[in-house]
């Protein structure tokens, strides 16, 4: 079988390191470059950088004839060389977990869709090229199958999900100097992101721009930030839209209900969070009338919370759920007014135009002065942003009350502005108190951003995950500091085997290469366990080490592995990571 497969590319005698990596891949053998030319060189024997046939097939069970593997396989098969449709079925049941019961249906259809030696096949049986082929398929990955799709109930209330949100999205580096760039727009889309930034300041001859204000950032037009979201907002799932209308059919201007509205209520719609003049039914009372030029008064309030605590400050922005807006004029001096008997305020005018005002519809931006006042005073309709510093005292301080809050409120939470190299904070603190749009610098990467993009592999990849039912039932007390949470303990075992063809440089591949695992969930869940270190092996380094974690609160834990290179001068190297969701993960 394989001689038929590769012959034909010996025509002409020897080959070279390329058309090896090529036949490699025509062969359905995923490899690295890297790992195939110091293999090559390996094999090579001074004959001038080409090889034979047979050293091809040395090649090609160096890569494809894992021990490891080898070791499975031999443990099932009768003979140590073909699987039976009830061996396969065997493996699947006691290993893979797949099968509650021997099934050769599944076992036929496995065998085939990877068998690639026909007369196997017509036998129904597997050789081990068929199963090598199965083991390395996306069926046997870590993820689960079924969370690649959205299952999860999205007729919920919007408050009642966690949602992918960025901070500053037009920034692709600092947020002082750096260049404002469109791909930060579609990077963060494409990456499942839900809650865009724009901070809309006014350009010359009356074009708005898009830059981080009194800063000396780059500047993009408005037009064309909107035309990139118009294109990738929701790129997968609408390919029509109006060309005629720059905000297609999405944009939300009217009510649907006047509560509770819910997220699949939602699917295909841009809101628009941002201060709003008058209340709702203002609003429709006004639509269809011609608004232009039109503009209205708020008081903005600037006085400090009764706590006391740490505000934040940044230029007023607007937000489009999906979209973040700022164009803002003020007036010169303050005034000071009352607000009932929590404090004395101080405020400005702010002048917002009225067809704006107009779009804000579920998601009205409204200061956040204290959780007291919020459950007096706050409408279903208006959410909270928090600075990362004041967030993080009240989630110690105060847990109890900030979970009530966003089981009822939509809550984000942005970066201090302090940040100005765009680095983020560690996001699962604030998942842990509910809060729903935990905002990012999508363009730095690191631990927090590894955090975000794992949890929001789940649900599809749609940017929305139903938070548990623990943050959402005003009738539960949850603590993510207590000893036992509301969740379903486990105990979680991992035996992690081996690795293959990790990443390297181009000069070496004999790393010493080690694996940690970490678990991020509440505090009492953060544990860090590491493997030993393999010494001068980056192609096939196998640990074979077994680590075990009891996990209170599964429902927000998130697992990453990690893998370096121990360097005793410099500090170890990182190589890669995977970050998923504890309950995401096959057994």
């Amino acid at each position: 079988w394989f001689l038929s497969k590769v012959q034909d590319e010996f025509r002409g005698g020897k080959i070279n390191i390329e058309n090896t990596y090529r036949l490699l891949e025509k062969l359905n053998i995923q490899c690295n470059f890297a790992h195939v030319k110091h293999i090559f060189k390996d094999n090579d024997r001074q004959k001038l950088g080409r090889i034979t046939i047979e050293e091809f097939r040395a090649i090609y069970r160096c890569i494809v004839h894992r021990e490891e593997i080898i070791e499975i396989f031999n443990t099932y098969s009768e003979n140590r060389k073909i699987l039976s449709e009830k061996n396969l079925a065997e493996f699947l049941t006691q290993e893979q977990y797949i099968l509650e019961k021997k099934d050769h249906s599944t076992s036929k259809a496995i065998i085939e869709k990877y068998e690639p030696i026909d007369e196997v096949k017509k036998d129904c049986k597997m050789s081990f090229e068929g199963f090598v082929r199965y083991m390395s398929s996306p069926e046997c990955l870590l993820f689960k199958e079924e969370c690649k799709k959205v299952y999860q109930d999205m007729n919920q209330p919007l408050n009642h999900y966690f949602i992918s949100s960025s901070h500053n999205t037009y920034l692709i580096s600092d947020q002082l100097v750096g260049p404002s760039d469109l791909w930060g727009y579609v990077s963060a889309l494409v990456k499942g992101c839900r809650c865009l930034e724009i901070d809309c300041w006014d350009g010359a001859q009356n074009e708005p721009v898009v830059y981080h204000g009194y800063t000396l950032t780059s500047k993009l037009m408005f037009k064309t930030v909107i035309q990139a979201i118009k294109k990738y907002a929701f790129m997968v799932l609408l390919p029509h839209l109006s060309s005629s209308d720059p905000h297609g059919p999405f944009l939300l201007s009217d009510l649907f209900y006047f509560f509770n509205i819910s997220c699949r209520a939602l699917k295909f719609k841009i809101l628009v969070k941002n201060k709003k003049i008058g209340t709702l039914l203002e609003t429709r009372q006004r639509k269809g009338s011609d608004k232009h030029g039109q503009a209205a008064e708020w008081d903005e309030d600037v006085t400090e919370p009764d706590d006391q605590e740490e505000v934040m400050r940044e230029p007023e922005t607007r937000d489009i759920f999906l979209l973040r807006i700022q164009k803002e004029k003020e007036e010169e001096f303050p005034k000071l007014s009352r607000s009932g008997p929590f404090t004395r305020r101080e405020v400005r005018k702010k002048k917002i135009a009225l067809a704006l005002s107009d779009l804000v519809i579920y998601t009205k931006a409204e200061r956040f002065r204290s959780f007291q006042y919020s459950r007096l005073y706050q409408e279903f309709n208006e959410t909270n942003s928090i600075g990362e510093s004041r967030a993080r005292k009240l989630s110690k301080l105060r847990a109890h009350e900030f979970i009530f809050h966003t089981r009822t409120f939509i809550t984000r939470v942005y970066p201090r502005s302090t940040r100005a190299d765009s680095s983020n904070f560690n996001p699962q603190e604030f998942w842990n108190v509910g809060c729903q749009m935990v905002a990012l610098n999508f363009q730095t990467p690191g631990l927090p951003m590894d955090l975000q993009n794992g949890k929001f592999l789940d649900n599809g990849g749609s940017g929305y995950i139903l938070k548990p039912y623990f943050l959402r039932d005003t009738t539960l007390s949850f603590n993510p500091s207590g000893e036992v949470g509301e969740g379903h303990p486990i105990t979680l075992t991992i035996r992690l085997i081996s690795g293959i063809q990790l990443p390297v440089s181009l000069f070496s591949n004999k790393a010493n290469t080690l694996v940690i695992i970490e678990v991020y969930g509440v505090p009492n869940d953060h544990i860090k366990q590491q493997t030993h270190v393999i010494k001068k092996n980056a192609f096939s380094p196998r640990w074979n080490e077994t680590f075990t974690f009891v996990i209170q609160v599964p429902e927000l834990a998130l697992i990453r592995f990690v893998v370096e290179t121990q360097s005793l001068i410099a500090g170890n190297e990182f190589l890669g990571q995977y970050t998923l969701p504890v309950l995401c993960m096959n057994k």
